[in-house]
């Protein structure tokens, strides 16, 4: 069975916010800081997710206008 990587990113990234708040709560000593950056990552993913997928549809809707017939 074949994965696309976008699926396996899709369900990575809200994954690694969630051990990294979990980290931040419950973690006793000072090993907090360990926590931060995998939480800025799964946010950093999922952000740039939703840009490009925003500039794909502008570029979609640009091609799509430019085929329509002048009045």
């Amino acid at each position: 069975m074949k994965f696309d990587k976008s699926l396996i990113i899709s369900f990575m990234a809200p994954l690694m916010i969630l051990i990294s708040t979990f980290g931040l709560i419950f973690k006793d000593n000072n090993k907090k800081i360990f926590y931060l950056p995998v939480g800025l990552m799964g946010i950093a993913i999922i952000l740039e997710k939703s840009i490009n997928r925003k500039l794909k549809r502008n570029q979609i809707l640009k091609k799509i206008r430019s085929y329509q017939k002048v009045k």
